[in-house]
């Protein structure tokens, strides 16, 4: 008598089999991918790193003006004066809306 041979689904070692072949084509096709991108993500940081003018170095800060009037002003000339001051340090953004207020309020007394 010959042996039966099993029709429909396969056996426990069929299925191992399969499954095994399965996951390793899984696995060497991401792997590849995973190279390929790396490797362009090297290359395009290359291409910038050697491409690419250098960032715009900011501006240093200039110094504030003294605050001090001349001496030859007047009392109303010298207050006018520093008012136009520090309306200058506000509009350049070196003083903030409250600082500007709470300095100016200084000033008038």
């Amino acid at each position: 008598m010959a042996p039966l041979r099993r029709v429909g689904r396969p056996g426990l070692l069929g299925t191992a089999a399969r499954t095994a072949v399965i996951a390793g084509t899984a696995q060497a096709t991401a792997g590849t991918v995973s190279r390929r991108q790396a490797n362009r993500a090297q290359q395009q940081y290359e291409a910038q790193q050697y491409e690419a003018p250098p960032p715009p170095q900011p501006a240093p800060p200039q110094p504030a003006a003294p605050a001090s009037p001349a001496p030859a002003l007047g009392a109303n000339d010298a207050l006018l004066s520093q008012l136009t001051q520090l309306g200058e340090l506000h509009g350049k953004g070196v003083l903030s809306d409250a600082e500007f207020a709470a300095a100016k309020a200084k000033l008038l007394g």
